[in-house]
């Protein structure tokens, strides 16, 4: 079993700042990808950033410069820092983890449930 439980969301103002955090537990032999993903009402879920093997990232045209993902493999955890946040910014953001679990060697995807980021005007 694995677990994604993300954390840091809330409410800010346009300008404003915010980390999110991701932490992946369980039965885990190696964690290829973390991801941050999200979802703004009557809209296709989208990708913002990922970081694969713990090194590589790659940012959704819409945040590069202003987001960052950094990942801290020792603690199978995830963050991304929203600065300069937008009221465009506003969507529900999920983390997903791309998972080779202790039981096989298949990867899985599994997502966390979700934290809402609301930025005002």
């Amino acid at each position: 079993q694995v677990h994604v439980v993300e954390s840091g969301g809330g409410l800010v103002q346009a300008g404003g700042s915010l980390r999110l955090s991701c932490v992946v537990s369980g039965s885990i032999y190696s964690i290829k990808k973390m991801g941050w993903y999200r979802q703004a009402p009557g809209k296709q879920r989208e990708l913002v950033a990922q970081v694969t093997d713990g090194v590589t990232t790659n940012y959704a045209d819409s945040v590069q410069g202003r987001f960052t993902i950094a990942s801290d493999t020792g603690s199978n955890t995830v963050y991304l820092y929203m600065n300069s946040l937008k009221p465009e910014d506003t969507a529900v953001y999920y983390c997903k983890a791309v998972v080779i679990p202790s039981t096989g060697w298949t990867p899985v995807d599994y997502w966390g449930q979700g934290t809402q980021v609301t930025v005002s005007s």
